[in-house]
Protein backbone atom coordinates (compact mmCIF):
# COMPACT_ATOMS: atom_id res chain seq x y z
CA UNK A 1 0.00 0.00 0.00
CA UNK A 2 1.93 3.20 -1.52
CA UNK A 3 0.32 5.67 1.13
CA UNK A 4 0.99 3.84 4.16
CA UNK A 5 4.58 3.28 2.87
CA UNK A 6 4.97 7.16 2.92
CA UNK A 7 3.64 7.02 6.10
CA UNK A 8 6.42 4.72 7.74
CA UNK A 9 9.23 6.54 5.56
CA UNK A 10 7.98 9.73 7.07
CA UNK A 11 8.09 8.34 10.51
CA UNK A 12 11.64 7.61 10.16
CA UNK A 13 12.68 10.93 9.70
CA UNK A 14 10.38 11.85 12.25
CA UNK A 15 11.77 9.40 14.94
CA UNK A 16 15.56 11.52 14.19
CA UNK A 17 14.29 14.29 16.73
CA UNK A 18 10.71 12.85 17.43
CA UNK A 19 9.17 15.53 15.75
CA UNK A 20 11.35 18.56 16.74
CA UNK A 21 13.03 20.45 13.47
CA UNK A 22 16.22 19.22 12.12
CA UNK A 23 19.22 20.08 9.77
CA UNK A 24 19.57 17.14 7.34
CA UNK A 25 21.61 16.90 4.12
CA UNK A 26 19.72 14.73 1.16
CA UNK A 27 21.93 12.54 1.73
CA UNK A 28 21.34 11.95 5.49
CA UNK A 29 17.11 11.27 4.62
CA UNK A 30 17.78 8.96 2.01
CA UNK A 31 19.93 7.12 4.28
CA UNK A 32 17.01 6.60 6.68
CA UNK A 33 14.55 5.89 4.48
CA UNK A 34 15.98 3.46 2.85
CA UNK A 35 15.85 4.80 -0.56
CA UNK A 36 17.75 6.66 -3.37
CA UNK A 37 18.67 10.55 -3.23
CA UNK A 38 16.16 11.18 -6.19
CA UNK A 39 13.38 9.35 -4.33
CA UNK A 40 14.36 10.99 -1.24
CA UNK A 41 13.74 14.72 -3.18
CA UNK A 42 10.26 13.63 -4.93
CA UNK A 43 8.86 12.15 -1.03
CA UNK A 44 10.02 15.97 -0.10
CA UNK A 45 7.70 17.46 -2.96
CA UNK A 46 5.04 15.18 -2.50
CA UNK A 47 5.16 16.01 1.53
CA UNK A 48 5.27 19.11 1.21
CA UNK A 49 2.17 19.37 -1.03
CA UNK A 50 0.43 17.19 1.43
CA UNK A 51 1.17 19.98 4.16
CA UNK A 52 3.01 17.42 6.35
CA UNK A 53 6.81 19.12 6.78
CA UNK A 54 8.55 22.03 5.46
CA UNK A 55 11.67 21.70 3.69
CA UNK A 56 14.28 24.52 3.14
CA UNK A 57 17.39 22.79 0.90
CA UNK A 58 20.34 24.55 0.48
CA UNK A 59 22.54 24.65 -2.73
CA UNK A 60 25.19 22.68 -2.81
CA UNK A 61 26.14 18.88 -3.04
CA UNK A 62 25.99 17.51 0.86
CA UNK A 63 24.57 20.62 2.40
CA UNK A 64 22.20 20.78 5.18
CA UNK A 65 18.55 21.80 4.67
CA UNK A 66 15.69 22.70 7.14
CA UNK A 67 13.41 20.12 7.79
CA UNK A 68 10.26 21.09 9.65
CA UNK A 69 7.35 18.61 10.66
CA UNK A 70 3.88 20.07 10.38
CA UNK A 71 2.29 16.71 11.42
CA UNK A 72 2.73 13.38 13.40
CA UNK A 73 3.08 9.90 12.04
CA UNK A 74 -0.29 9.07 14.39
CA UNK A 75 -2.23 11.84 12.84
CA UNK A 76 -1.66 10.64 9.44
CA UNK A 77 -2.42 7.17 10.39
CA UNK A 78 -5.35 8.38 12.04
CA UNK A 79 -6.07 10.24 8.67
CA UNK A 80 -5.18 6.98 5.99
CA UNK A 81 -7.13 4.38 9.04
CA UNK A 82 -10.48 7.12 8.29
CA UNK A 83 -10.01 7.18 4.73
CA UNK A 84 -9.75 3.65 4.12
CA UNK A 85 -12.80 3.15 6.56
CA UNK A 86 -15.05 4.90 5.35
CA UNK A 87 -14.06 3.97 1.28
CA UNK A 88 -15.51 -0.05 3.09
CA UNK A 89 -11.49 -0.74 2.92
CA UNK A 90 -11.53 -2.47 6.29
CA UNK A 91 -9.19 -5.46 5.58
CA UNK A 92 -6.31 -2.71 4.29
CA UNK A 93 -7.08 -0.60 7.16
CA UNK A 94 -5.72 -2.89 9.70
CA UNK A 95 -1.90 -2.35 7.67
CA UNK A 96 -2.45 0.75 9.46
CA UNK A 97 -2.75 -0.82 12.69
CA UNK A 98 0.45 -2.07 13.28
CA UNK A 99 2.05 0.56 16.24
CA UNK A 100 2.34 0.66 19.60
CA UNK A 101 -0.61 0.02 21.80
CA UNK A 102 -1.36 2.91 23.54
CA UNK A 103 -1.12 5.11 20.18
CA UNK A 104 -3.68 2.09 18.65
CA UNK A 105 -6.02 3.02 21.94
CA UNK A 106 -5.51 6.55 20.65
CA UNK A 107 -6.26 5.94 16.95
CA UNK A 108 -9.11 3.50 17.21
CA UNK A 109 -11.38 5.83 19.92
CA UNK A 110 -13.19 7.10 17.49
CA UNK A 111 -13.74 4.51 15.09
CA UNK A 112 -15.58 2.10 16.91
CA UNK A 113 -19.07 1.64 17.82
CA UNK A 114 -21.63 2.92 14.60
CA UNK A 115 -20.82 4.76 12.22
CA UNK A 116 -22.46 5.93 8.72
CA UNK A 117 -19.71 5.43 5.91
CA UNK A 118 -20.43 5.66 2.22
CA UNK A 119 -24.37 6.22 3.45
CA UNK A 120 -24.84 2.66 5.12
CA UNK A 121 -24.56 2.47 8.71
CA UNK A 122 -21.81 0.13 10.18
CA UNK A 123 -21.06 -1.03 14.11
CA UNK A 124 -17.78 -1.94 15.43
CA UNK A 125 -17.47 -3.70 18.15
CA UNK A 126 -13.71 -4.22 19.82
CA UNK A 127 -12.61 -7.75 20.89
CA UNK A 128 -10.41 -9.40 23.00
CA UNK A 129 -9.37 -12.73 20.90
CA UNK A 130 -9.43 -13.92 17.92
CA UNK A 131 -12.37 -16.21 16.76
CA UNK A 132 -12.52 -20.06 16.12
CA UNK A 133 -14.05 -21.64 13.15
CA UNK A 134 -17.37 -21.04 12.51
CA UNK A 135 -18.57 -24.56 12.01
CA UNK A 136 -21.84 -25.37 13.87
CA UNK A 137 -21.05 -28.68 15.20
CA UNK A 138 -17.97 -28.07 16.91
CA UNK A 139 -18.85 -24.68 18.32
CA UNK A 140 -18.03 -23.66 22.13
CA UNK A 141 -17.05 -20.25 22.76
CA UNK A 142 -20.15 -18.07 23.59
CA UNK A 143 -18.96 -15.20 21.11
CA UNK A 144 -18.77 -17.72 18.49
CA UNK A 145 -22.21 -19.25 18.73
CA UNK A 146 -23.51 -16.24 18.84
CA UNK A 147 -22.39 -15.20 15.31
CA UNK A 148 -23.65 -18.55 13.42
CA UNK A 149 -26.68 -18.05 14.59
CA UNK A 150 -26.66 -14.82 13.20
CA UNK A 151 -25.34 -16.76 9.66
CA UNK A 152 -26.91 -19.77 9.81
CA UNK A 153 -30.78 -20.82 10.04
CA UNK A 154 -32.34 -23.94 10.58
CA UNK A 155 -35.79 -25.52 10.28
CA UNK A 156 -36.81 -23.96 13.49
CA UNK A 157 -34.97 -21.58 16.09
CA UNK A 158 -35.78 -19.91 19.37
CA UNK A 159 -36.87 -16.76 19.89
CA UNK A 160 -37.89 -15.37 23.96
CA UNK A 161 -37.35 -18.77 25.38
CA UNK A 162 -39.99 -20.58 22.73
CA UNK A 163 -39.10 -22.65 19.75
CA UNK A 164 -40.69 -20.76 16.00
CA UNK A 165 -40.09 -21.18 12.31
CA UNK A 166 -37.24 -20.54 10.42
CA UNK A 167 -36.79 -22.13 7.48
CA UNK A 168 -39.59 -23.80 8.28
CA UNK A 169 -42.89 -21.84 8.49
CA UNK A 170 -45.25 -24.54 10.25
CA UNK A 171 -45.12 -28.13 11.33
CA UNK A 172 -47.17 -31.08 12.26
CA UNK A 173 -46.80 -34.47 13.44
CA UNK A 174 -49.17 -37.18 13.65
CA UNK A 175 -50.61 -39.16 16.97
CA UNK A 176 -48.00 -41.01 17.38
CA UNK A 177 -45.43 -38.47 17.78
CA UNK A 178 -43.00 -40.33 15.17
CA UNK A 179 -43.85 -39.00 11.67
CA UNK A 180 -43.36 -35.10 11.38
CA UNK A 181 -43.79 -32.69 8.57
CA UNK A 182 -41.86 -29.51 8.35
CA UNK A 183 -43.14 -27.16 5.48
CA UNK A 184 -40.36 -24.55 4.20
CA UNK A 185 -41.07 -21.11 3.00
CA UNK A 186 -40.87 -20.18 -0.89
CA UNK A 187 -38.34 -18.76 -2.38
CA UNK A 188 -35.68 -19.24 0.38
CA UNK A 189 -32.12 -18.23 -0.52
CA UNK A 190 -28.06 -18.91 0.22
CA UNK A 191 -25.81 -15.98 0.93
CA UNK A 192 -24.17 -16.87 -2.63
CA UNK A 193 -27.58 -15.79 -4.06
CA UNK A 194 -28.60 -19.33 -5.28
CA UNK A 195 -32.06 -20.89 -4.60
CA UNK A 196 -32.26 -22.77 -1.40
CA UNK A 197 -33.49 -26.27 -2.36
CA UNK A 198 -35.27 -29.05 0.69
CA UNK A 199 -32.54 -31.57 -1.05
CA UNK A 200 -29.68 -29.48 0.09
CA UNK A 201 -31.11 -29.59 3.99
CA UNK A 202 -31.51 -32.98 3.58
CA UNK A 203 -28.17 -33.70 2.31
CA UNK A 204 -26.68 -31.42 5.51
CA UNK A 205 -28.64 -33.23 8.04
CA UNK A 206 -28.00 -36.24 7.04
CA UNK A 207 -24.14 -35.02 7.50
CA UNK A 208 -25.19 -34.07 11.02
CA UNK A 209 -26.69 -37.34 11.42
CA UNK A 210 -23.14 -38.63 10.93
CA UNK A 211 -21.39 -36.48 13.14
CA UNK A 212 -20.72 -37.64 16.93
CA UNK A 213 -22.45 -34.49 18.20
CA UNK A 214 -25.59 -34.63 15.78
CA UNK A 215 -25.93 -38.89 16.57
CA UNK A 216 -26.48 -38.00 20.16
CA UNK A 217 -28.90 -34.85 19.47
CA UNK A 218 -30.94 -36.55 16.99
CA UNK A 219 -30.68 -40.38 18.54
CA UNK A 220 -34.38 -40.99 17.87
CA UNK A 221 -34.13 -39.77 14.22
CA UNK A 222 -34.95 -43.01 11.76
CA UNK A 223 -34.86 -41.06 8.30
CA UNK A 224 -35.29 -37.78 6.59
CA UNK A 225 -36.84 -37.29 3.45
CA UNK A 226 -38.05 -34.32 0.96
CA UNK A 227 -41.48 -35.32 -0.34
CA UNK A 228 -41.63 -32.31 -1.82
CA UNK A 229 -39.67 -29.11 -2.69
CA UNK A 230 -40.98 -27.20 -0.40
CA UNK A 231 -41.23 -29.93 2.54
CA UNK A 232 -39.35 -31.85 4.83
CA UNK A 233 -40.27 -35.68 5.97
CA UNK A 234 -38.83 -36.58 9.63
CA UNK A 235 -39.87 -40.13 10.97
CA UNK A 236 -38.97 -41.19 14.90
CA UNK A 237 -38.09 -44.69 16.42
CA UNK A 238 -40.07 -43.69 19.04
CA UNK A 239 -42.35 -40.63 20.04
CA UNK A 240 -39.68 -37.34 20.73
CA UNK A 241 -41.43 -33.90 21.35
CA UNK A 242 -38.36 -31.70 21.80
CA UNK A 243 -37.70 -32.66 18.16
CA UNK A 244 -38.80 -28.35 16.96
CA UNK A 245 -36.03 -27.67 19.97
CA UNK A 246 -33.69 -30.27 18.46
CA UNK A 247 -33.94 -28.91 14.74
CA UNK A 248 -33.14 -25.39 16.29
CA UNK A 249 -30.07 -26.24 18.16
CA UNK A 250 -26.51 -25.12 17.12
CA UNK A 251 -25.84 -28.23 16.11
CA UNK A 252 -28.74 -28.20 13.20
CA UNK A 253 -27.99 -25.56 12.15
CA UNK A 254 -27.85 -25.39 8.48
CA UNK A 255 -24.31 -24.56 6.03
CA UNK A 256 -24.32 -24.86 2.31
CA UNK A 257 -23.94 -29.16 1.99
CA UNK A 258 -20.52 -28.30 -0.57
CA UNK A 259 -19.39 -24.23 0.94
CA UNK A 260 -19.22 -24.33 4.78
CA UNK A 261 -19.06 -20.89 5.16
CA UNK A 262 -22.12 -20.11 3.03
CA UNK A 263 -25.65 -19.95 5.20
CA UNK A 264 -29.48 -18.57 4.56
CA UNK A 265 -29.31 -16.21 8.16
CA UNK A 266 -29.59 -12.30 8.57
CA UNK A 267 -25.81 -12.21 7.83
CA UNK A 268 -23.31 -13.48 5.87
CA UNK A 269 -19.73 -13.36 6.23
CA UNK A 270 -17.58 -11.66 4.28
CA UNK A 271 -14.39 -11.32 5.93
CA UNK A 272 -12.60 -13.73 8.44
CA UNK A 273 -9.23 -13.57 9.78
CA UNK A 274 -7.25 -13.28 13.08
CA UNK A 275 -7.72 -9.16 13.14
CA UNK A 276 -11.47 -8.50 11.40
CA UNK A 277 -14.25 -10.64 11.26
CA UNK A 278 -17.12 -8.70 9.21
CA UNK A 279 -20.70 -9.18 8.67
CA UNK A 280 -22.93 -8.15 6.09
CA UNK A 281 -26.61 -8.00 6.29
CA UNK A 282 -28.63 -10.88 3.34
CA UNK A 283 -31.10 -9.09 1.28
CA UNK A 284 -32.80 -12.03 0.50
CA UNK A 285 -32.82 -13.25 4.20
CA UNK A 286 -36.64 -14.53 4.84
CA UNK A 287 -37.81 -12.64 7.57
CA UNK A 288 -37.43 -9.07 8.96
CA UNK A 289 -34.02 -7.18 7.21
CA UNK A 290 -31.24 -6.24 9.29
CA UNK A 291 -31.44 -2.45 10.11
CA UNK A 292 -27.65 -2.05 9.46
CA UNK A 293 -25.65 -3.04 6.96
CA UNK A 294 -22.09 -4.70 8.43
CA UNK A 295 -21.19 -5.63 11.85
CA UNK A 296 -17.24 -5.93 11.85
CA UNK A 297 -15.16 -7.56 15.10
CA UNK A 298 -12.26 -6.06 15.09
CA UNK A 299 -9.92 -8.49 17.03
CA UNK A 300 -7.28 -5.77 18.80
CA UNK A 301 -5.95 -7.87 21.83
CA UNK A 302 -3.92 -4.93 23.10
CA UNK A 303 -6.78 -2.79 24.21
CA UNK A 304 -7.82 -5.35 26.82
CA UNK A 305 -4.06 -5.08 27.84
CA UNK A 306 -5.08 -4.55 32.57
CA UNK A 307 -1.35 -2.42 32.08
CA UNK A 308 -2.86 -0.20 30.05
CA UNK A 309 -5.56 0.35 32.25
CA UNK A 310 -8.42 -0.52 30.35
CA UNK A 311 -11.83 -1.07 32.21
CA UNK A 312 -13.35 -3.78 29.38
CA UNK A 313 -11.30 -6.63 30.40
CA UNK A 314 -13.63 -9.42 30.32
CA UNK A 315 -15.71 -10.63 27.74
CA UNK A 316 -19.33 -10.62 29.59
CA UNK A 317 -18.78 -7.19 29.70
CA UNK A 318 -19.33 -5.96 26.29
CA UNK A 319 -18.19 -2.46 25.14
CA UNK A 320 -19.40 -1.35 21.67
CA UNK A 321 -17.26 1.82 21.44
CA UNK A 322 -14.12 2.83 23.33
CA UNK A 323 -13.11 0.30 25.36
CA UNK A 324 -10.77 2.93 27.08
CA UNK A 325 -13.67 4.42 28.52
CA UNK A 326 -16.09 1.89 29.28
CA UNK A 327 -17.38 3.67 32.37
CA UNK A 328 -18.54 6.50 30.10
CA UNK A 329 -20.40 4.34 27.47
CA UNK A 330 -24.10 3.98 28.30
CA UNK A 331 -24.79 1.02 29.99
CA UNK A 332 -27.50 -0.01 27.54
CA UNK A 333 -28.25 -3.78 29.11
CA UNK A 334 -27.18 -5.76 32.37
CA UNK A 335 -28.57 -9.05 33.33
CA UNK A 336 -27.92 -12.32 35.11
CA UNK A 337 -26.78 -15.35 32.85
CA UNK A 338 -29.07 -18.14 32.68
CA UNK A 339 -25.91 -19.92 32.40
CA UNK A 340 -23.46 -21.37 35.53
CA UNK A 341 -20.29 -22.45 36.08
CA UNK A 342 -21.25 -25.92 38.28
CA UNK A 343 -19.07 -28.42 40.38
CA UNK A 344 -20.10 -32.02 39.57
CA UNK A 345 -18.77 -34.86 41.83
CA UNK A 346 -18.63 -38.40 39.78
CA UNK A 347 -19.54 -40.72 42.35
CA UNK A 348 -17.93 -43.96 42.30
CA UNK A 349 -16.04 -46.67 44.42
CA UNK A 350 -13.49 -43.18 45.12
CA UNK A 351 -16.45 -40.99 46.37
CA UNK A 352 -19.35 -42.31 47.86
CA UNK A 353 -22.19 -40.28 47.46
CA UNK A 354 -22.19 -39.36 51.23
CA UNK A 355 -18.97 -38.14 50.68
CA UNK A 356 -20.44 -36.22 47.14
CA UNK A 357 -22.79 -34.60 49.63
CA UNK A 358 -20.46 -33.61 52.23
CA UNK A 359 -17.99 -31.71 49.57
CA UNK A 360 -20.72 -30.16 48.23
CA UNK A 361 -22.23 -29.53 51.94
CA UNK A 362 -18.57 -27.26 52.44
CA UNK A 363 -18.40 -25.56 49.77
CA UNK A 364 -21.87 -24.31 50.62
CA UNK A 365 -21.27 -23.33 54.06
CA UNK A 366 -17.77 -21.79 53.79
CA UNK A 367 -19.20 -18.51 51.14
CA UNK A 368 -15.99 -19.26 49.41
CA UNK A 369 -18.03 -18.05 45.94
CA UNK A 370 -19.08 -14.37 47.65
CA UNK A 371 -15.03 -14.43 48.83
CA UNK A 372 -13.58 -15.13 45.46
CA UNK A 373 -10.92 -12.36 44.52
CA UNK A 374 -12.77 -11.33 41.31
CA UNK A 375 -13.46 -8.27 40.04
CA UNK A 376 -16.86 -6.56 41.68
CA UNK A 377 -19.71 -7.26 39.76
CA UNK A 378 -18.51 -9.65 37.47
CA UNK A 379 -20.18 -12.79 38.73
CA UNK A 380 -22.99 -13.92 41.20
CA UNK A 381 -23.49 -17.36 43.61
CA UNK A 382 -26.21 -19.57 42.20
CA UNK A 383 -29.24 -19.66 44.26
CA UNK A 384 -31.22 -21.23 41.62
CA UNK A 385 -30.30 -24.02 38.96
CA UNK A 386 -32.90 -21.67 36.65
CA UNK A 387 -35.60 -19.42 37.41
CA UNK A 388 -38.17 -21.48 40.18
CA UNK A 389 -35.91 -24.11 40.27
CA UNK A 390 -33.44 -22.98 43.65
CA UNK A 391 -30.44 -25.22 44.67
CA UNK A 392 -31.44 -27.44 47.96
CA UNK A 393 -29.86 -25.98 50.91
CA UNK A 394 -26.95 -27.71 52.34
CA UNK A 395 -26.87 -30.70 53.31
CA UNK A 396 -26.48 -32.36 57.02
CA UNK A 397 -23.71 -35.27 55.64
CA UNK A 398 -20.71 -35.28 57.50
CA UNK A 399 -19.14 -38.20 56.06
CA UNK A 400 -14.82 -38.02 55.99
CA UNK A 401 -13.24 -36.98 52.82
CA UNK A 402 -10.80 -39.59 51.09
CA UNK A 403 -7.11 -38.80 51.99
CA UNK A 404 -7.11 -37.86 48.14
CA UNK A 405 -9.46 -36.17 45.09
CA UNK A 406 -8.45 -35.15 41.64
CA UNK A 407 -10.34 -32.65 39.94
CA UNK A 408 -10.88 -31.76 36.23
CA UNK A 409 -11.52 -28.48 35.12
CA UNK A 410 -11.70 -26.40 31.81
CA UNK A 411 -12.75 -22.56 31.37
CA UNK A 412 -13.59 -20.20 32.38
CA UNK A 413 -10.48 -18.16 33.90
CA UNK A 414 -12.55 -17.48 36.78
CA UNK A 415 -12.58 -21.33 37.49
CA UNK A 416 -8.65 -21.44 38.21
CA UNK A 417 -9.41 -18.94 41.48
CA UNK A 418 -12.11 -21.64 42.19
CA UNK A 419 -9.60 -24.35 42.82
CA UNK A 420 -7.15 -21.97 44.10
CA UNK A 421 -9.89 -21.62 46.86
CA UNK A 422 -10.71 -25.16 46.98
CA UNK A 423 -7.21 -26.22 47.89
CA UNK A 424 -6.82 -25.04 51.16
CA UNK A 425 -10.92 -25.56 51.90
CA UNK A 426 -10.30 -29.21 51.29
CA UNK A 427 -6.74 -29.88 53.08
CA UNK A 428 -8.60 -28.45 56.18
CA UNK A 429 -10.57 -31.92 56.56
CA UNK A 430 -7.36 -33.89 55.31
CA UNK A 431 -8.17 -33.88 52.00
CA UNK A 432 -5.34 -33.13 49.58
CA UNK A 433 -7.06 -31.72 45.93
CA UNK A 434 -4.82 -32.45 43.15
CA UNK A 435 -6.39 -30.09 40.07
CA UNK A 436 -5.87 -30.84 36.12
CA UNK A 437 -6.56 -27.89 33.95
CA UNK A 438 -7.92 -28.54 30.37
CA UNK A 439 -7.07 -25.86 27.86
CA UNK A 440 -10.62 -26.14 26.50
CA UNK A 441 -14.14 -24.60 26.74
CA UNK A 442 -16.35 -28.04 26.94
CA UNK A 443 -15.94 -31.75 27.31
CA UNK A 444 -15.17 -33.31 24.21
CA UNK A 445 -15.49 -36.79 25.75
CA UNK A 446 -15.19 -39.35 28.59
CA UNK A 447 -11.75 -40.17 27.97
CA UNK A 448 -10.75 -36.82 29.14
CA UNK A 449 -12.70 -37.40 32.76
CA UNK A 450 -11.33 -41.09 33.18
CA UNK A 451 -9.77 -40.10 36.33
CA UNK A 452 -11.52 -37.14 37.85
CA UNK A 453 -13.34 -37.40 40.67
CA UNK A 454 -14.75 -34.11 40.47
CA UNK A 455 -15.38 -32.32 37.79
CA UNK A 456 -15.63 -28.25 36.77
CA UNK A 457 -16.81 -26.30 34.00
CA UNK A 458 -19.19 -23.78 32.56
CA UNK A 459 -22.83 -24.26 31.06
CA UNK A 460 -24.21 -22.31 28.92
CA UNK A 461 -27.55 -21.66 28.56
CA UNK A 462 -29.55 -20.35 25.26
CA UNK A 463 -32.89 -19.51 23.97
CA UNK A 464 -34.50 -22.35 25.05
CA UNK A 465 -33.18 -22.73 29.02
CA UNK A 466 -35.33 -25.65 29.67
CA UNK A 467 -34.41 -27.71 26.52
CA UNK A 468 -30.93 -26.67 26.81
CA UNK A 469 -30.63 -28.39 30.44
CA UNK A 470 -32.04 -31.73 29.60
CA UNK A 471 -29.71 -31.64 26.06
CA UNK A 472 -26.85 -31.10 29.15
CA UNK A 473 -27.45 -34.28 30.20
CA UNK A 474 -28.20 -36.09 26.96
CA UNK A 475 -24.55 -34.85 25.62
CA UNK A 476 -21.92 -33.80 27.98
CA UNK A 477 -19.70 -36.23 28.63
CA UNK A 478 -19.48 -35.40 31.81
CA UNK A 479 -22.70 -37.07 32.29
CA UNK A 480 -21.63 -40.40 30.99
CA UNK A 481 -21.70 -42.87 33.41
CA UNK A 482 -25.71 -42.09 34.74
CA UNK A 483 -26.15 -42.97 30.73
CA UNK A 484 -25.36 -46.37 31.43
CA UNK A 485 -27.59 -49.23 32.46
CA UNK A 486 -26.26 -50.15 35.53
CA UNK A 487 -26.60 -45.88 36.89
CA UNK A 488 -28.49 -45.68 40.01
CA UNK A 489 -30.30 -42.74 38.73
CA UNK A 490 -31.26 -44.25 35.51
CA UNK A 491 -30.84 -41.17 33.32
CA UNK A 492 -31.38 -42.30 29.95
CA UNK A 493 -34.75 -43.70 31.43
CA UNK A 494 -35.51 -40.60 32.56
CA UNK A 495 -34.51 -38.93 29.57
CA UNK A 496 -36.72 -40.41 26.93
CA UNK A 497 -39.83 -40.54 29.44
CA UNK A 498 -39.64 -36.86 29.08
CA UNK A 499 -39.38 -36.65 26.01
CA UNK A 500 -42.30 -38.56 24.86
CA UNK A 501 -44.47 -36.17 27.21
CA UNK A 502 -46.50 -34.07 24.53
CA UNK A 503 -47.71 -31.54 27.03
CA UNK A 504 -44.62 -28.82 27.53
CA UNK A 505 -45.77 -28.31 31.06
CA UNK A 506 -45.73 -31.79 31.91
CA UNK A 507 -41.94 -32.12 30.64
CA UNK A 508 -41.01 -29.19 32.37
CA UNK A 509 -41.88 -30.87 35.57
CA UNK A 510 -40.49 -33.90 35.06
CA UNK A 511 -37.39 -32.49 34.00
CA UNK A 512 -37.52 -29.94 37.38
CA UNK A 513 -37.75 -33.29 39.76
CA UNK A 514 -34.91 -34.65 37.93
CA UNK A 515 -32.40 -32.08 38.06
CA UNK A 516 -33.62 -32.12 41.82
CA UNK A 517 -32.79 -35.83 42.26
CA UNK A 518 -28.86 -34.93 40.49
CA UNK A 519 -28.65 -31.87 42.82
CA UNK A 520 -29.90 -33.94 46.11
CA UNK A 521 -28.15 -37.05 45.10
CA UNK A 522 -24.54 -34.45 45.05
CA UNK A 523 -23.95 -34.80 41.24
CA UNK A 524 -24.55 -31.53 40.64
CA UNK A 525 -23.65 -27.94 42.44
CA UNK A 526 -24.35 -24.81 40.58
CA UNK A 527 -21.52 -22.31 41.87
CA UNK A 528 -22.20 -18.71 40.85
CA UNK A 529 -23.49 -16.92 37.29
CA UNK A 530 -22.28 -14.01 35.65
CA UNK A 531 -23.18 -10.80 35.31
CA UNK A 532 -23.62 -10.05 31.85
CA UNK A 533 -23.54 -6.23 30.38
CA UNK A 534 -23.72 -4.39 26.91
CA UNK A 535 -22.41 -0.34 27.20
CA UNK A 536 -22.79 1.55 23.90
CA UNK A 537 -22.02 5.28 22.69
CA UNK A 538 -24.79 7.31 21.89
CA UNK A 539 -26.37 7.05 18.80
CA UNK A 540 -26.21 3.19 18.85
CA UNK A 541 -29.56 1.88 19.61
CA UNK A 542 -32.04 -1.11 19.42
CA UNK A 543 -29.41 -2.82 21.65
CA UNK A 544 -30.87 -5.77 24.17
CA UNK A 545 -28.86 -8.49 25.83
CA UNK A 546 -30.13 -12.27 24.68
CA UNK A 547 -29.42 -15.66 26.80
CA UNK A 548 -25.30 -15.51 25.93
CA UNK A 549 -24.76 -12.59 26.75
CA UNK A 550 -25.36 -10.78 23.33
CA UNK A 551 -27.60 -9.35 21.27
CA UNK A 552 -29.59 -9.36 17.76
CA UNK A 553 -27.70 -7.66 15.25
CA UNK A 554 -31.14 -7.49 12.93
CA UNK A 555 -32.46 -4.81 16.03
CA UNK A 556 -29.53 -2.66 16.00
CA UNK A 557 -29.69 0.60 14.54
CA UNK A 558 -27.82 3.56 14.04
CA UNK A 559 -29.72 7.12 14.03
CA UNK A 560 -28.39 9.06 10.59
CA UNK A 561 -25.90 11.84 11.61
CA UNK A 562 -28.55 14.69 11.14
CA UNK A 563 -31.22 12.58 12.84
CA UNK A 564 -29.14 12.99 15.73
CA UNK A 565 -27.91 16.37 15.52
CA UNK A 566 -32.14 17.43 15.60
CA UNK A 567 -33.39 14.75 17.74
CA UNK A 568 -32.95 14.75 21.76
CA UNK A 569 -35.34 12.63 23.10
CA UNK A 570 -35.09 8.58 23.11
CA UNK A 571 -36.51 7.26 20.05
CA UNK A 572 -39.77 5.21 20.86
CA UNK A 573 -40.62 1.97 19.03
CA UNK A 574 -43.51 1.98 16.88
CA UNK A 575 -46.32 -0.05 18.39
Amino acid sequence: MRQLNRVNQFQRLWQLSQGETQHLSVATMAQHCFCSERHIRTLLRQWQEADWLRWQGTAGRGKQGTLTFLTTPDQLRQQLLQQQLAAGEATQALQVLDVQPEHLLTMLRPLMGGQWLNQAPVLRIPYYRPLEALLPLHLTGRAEQHLARQIFSGLTRFRDNNVEGDLAHHWQHDESGCDWFFWLRPQLSWHNDEPLYATQLVTQLHKILRSAPGLRLLASVESITAPHPLALRIRLRHSDYWLPQRLAHQFCLLPHPELATIGSGAWKLAHFTDELVRLESHPRWHLQRPLIQAVEYWITPQLFDRTLGTSCRHPVQIAIGDPDELDALRPVDRSISLGFCYLAPRISSRLSSAQAKTLISLIQRSGMIQQLPLDEGLITPSLELLPGWPVPPPAEENAPLPATLTLHYHLPVELHVMTEALKPLLASYGCQLTCIFHDVKSWRDERELADADVVMGDRLIGDAPLFTLISWLENDPVWQPLRGAHSDIHLRQHLREIAQQQNPDQRAILSHQLFEQLMRAGYLLPLFNYRYQISAPPGVEGIQLNSLGWFDFTRAWIPPPAAVDTVHHTPEPLP
